[in-house]
């Protein structure tokens, strides 16, 4: 995934965001649809700073001329500018969080592509809506749960440790413990059934394994 980021030198928050996404960014030099930074990347976020107007005008001629997705950051009292703008994907509100950031950009990326669907035998997971199906029927789970049952879907058969799994799912140094990691897998053992519990695997002083 290469993310084009303007200006260059953008707030650290936003590439701490872009890392936990797997993105690759590059600085865009100039906010112009025929900058090859911006034409080249799958896409585009821009920070407002102090310059918003001119900043959203540029994103517009953008818009107008890329199927681009395009997500602005910017300050509460800038919302009512974006308002009229067209072309804007999404938004994230300074100070960044970067973990809001990464799924913000991942599910505009995913779909861009059309890859919403991670499937495993007859669970569904849709990563547009955050949907769970097991047999086609509904499951009712927690916005981490999901984070965590999807991060185990996409990458089987390795064993992953807590630690990996609470950086790779939570985004940043959980101060909760590793403790948080199983009781999650409890309640996702719970949530998926007896016969499909053992889809998650305990190895035991190391990690976990999915499949």
């Amino acid at each position: 995934m290469n993310v084009a980021v303007y200006p260059i030198d953008c707030s650290e928050s936003i590439l701490d965001g872009l890392l936990l996404a797997g993105a690759t960014h590059v600085g865009a030099p100039e906010l112009v649809p025929e900058d090859r930074t911006v034409n080249d990347s799958d896409l585009l976020l821009v920070e407002l700073g102090d310059q918003p107007i001119r900043r959203l005008r540029e994103v517009a001629r953008i818009a107008e001329e890329i199927a681009l997705p395009i997500v602005v950051v910017l300050s509460g009292d800038q919302l009512a500018l974006i308002e009229s703008t067209k072309g804007i994907s999404d938004f994230v509100l300074s100070p960044v969080d970067p973990l809001e950031l990464r799924l913000r950009v991942q599910r505009l990326t995913r779909e861009e592509t059309g890859g919403h669907l991670v499937a495993f035998k007859d669970l569904e997971l849709n990563t547009l809506n955050y949907q769970a199906t097991l047999a086609s029927n509904p499951i009712d789970l927690t916005f981490m749960e999901y984070e965590l049952l999807r991060f185990l879907v996409e990458n089987p058969i390795r064993v992953w440790s807590r630690e990996q799994l609470l950086s790779k799912v939570w985004g940043y140094e959980y101060y909760g413990g590793a403790r948080t990691v199983d009781v999650h897998i409890r309640r996702l053992r719970s949530k998926l059934g007896e016969e499909r519990a053992s889809w998650i695997t305990t190895v035991r002083s190391v990690g976990y394994r999915f499949g």
